[in-house]
């Protein structure tokens, strides 16, 4: 569990588009080659300590031949950003992805003092 001292709490949500695959028969639309995607995400603004991700598809754009098959995780979760990635495996053929994420944590009260 997460406890959050501070009453400065930052919430910060982004939906960027992973990929898109189809337009330009990228790996991800072929079936074959490199099977995950990662983005790297930049907050506005630092948090104090490295916040709670929570990350969900909004929008997949799967080919419905093929089994669908994916995977959706954070990584490298930092104070200034983490990972977003997706990954698939098999001969699972996908469009595109978009994966919608929200951040919570502490955040810097300007009163803080910074003794460091």
């Amino acid at each position: 569990m997460k406890k959050l001292r501070n009453y400065m709490i930052g919430i910060e949500q982004g939906d960027p588009v992973l990929f898109s695959d189809f337009e330009d028969g990228g790996e991800m639309w072929t079936g074959r080659g490199q099977r995950e995607r990662r983005r790297r995400i930049s907050f506005s603004e630092r948090y104090r300590s490295p916040p709670a991700i929570q990350a969900a598809i909004s929008l997949w754009d799967m080919d419905a031949t093929t089994v669908i098959r994916a995977d959706v995780s954070t990584e490298t979760i930092t104070e200034d950003g983490f990972d977003l990635v997706f990954r698939t495996w098999g001969d699972t053929r996908v469009a595109r992805v978009r994966v919608s994420w929200t951040a919570i944590g502490e955040v810097a009260n300007p009163e803080d003092w910074d003794l460091y």
